[in-house]
């Protein structure tokens, strides 16, 4: 089901997507709309699935994973067993941060945390060695962040 929205809607999606600790009052200062509005208008937006979620974006340096690691993973066949069976191990696996299946030469792009190699060489035995429904993967180091982000663009002129 899709919600109708409108420019205030978009404004206050703006504003939350930078700072979802943002209060009412505020995003009010900020679009022209009463705290109250904004409120309702929130509860809204997170009651219809808009809002997903609210979470909190922790560094993986301080958190002791300062390597990130995008691998490409192919399969060795693909029937309905054999993919959902790899996206439920990549759903598990507390190394994977975002994991996407995908059309291309690789069947997904895995986007990982680790410590360092040694971590990043014991998750590719448990899960890439160890399963022999993959057929190769191809290892990319990430050598700097330079832009990193979960936030969608806001089209304000959408119907």
């Amino acid at each position: 089901m899709r919600i109708i929205m409108d420019a205030f809607d978009y404004k206050i999606l703006f504003h939350v997507q930078k700072d979802s600790r943002m209060t009412a009052e505020k995003i009010s200062a900020e679009i022209g709309l009463s705290p109250a509005a904004v409120q309702k208008r929130l509860k809204r937006l997170k009651d219809s699935g808009v809002i997903r979620a609210e979470v909190a974006l922790l560094d993986p340096k301080k958190m002791g994973h300062p390597m990130t690691v995008i691998t490409e993973v192919s399969l060795e066949r693909e029937n309905l067993n054999v993919l959902d069976g790899f996206k439920k191990r990549m759903r598990q696996a507390q190394e994977v941060q975002q994991c996407y299946y995908t059309t291309g030469e690789a069947d997904f792009i895995i986007v990982l945390l680790v410590r360092d190699i040694q971590h990043y060489e014991q998750f590719t035995r448990e899960y890439f060695f160890g399963n022999a429904e993959v057929s190769k993967f191809k290892t990319n180091i990430v050598m700097d962040s330079v832009k990193v982000g979960m936030s969608i663009p806001i089209l304000t002129n959408q119907n």
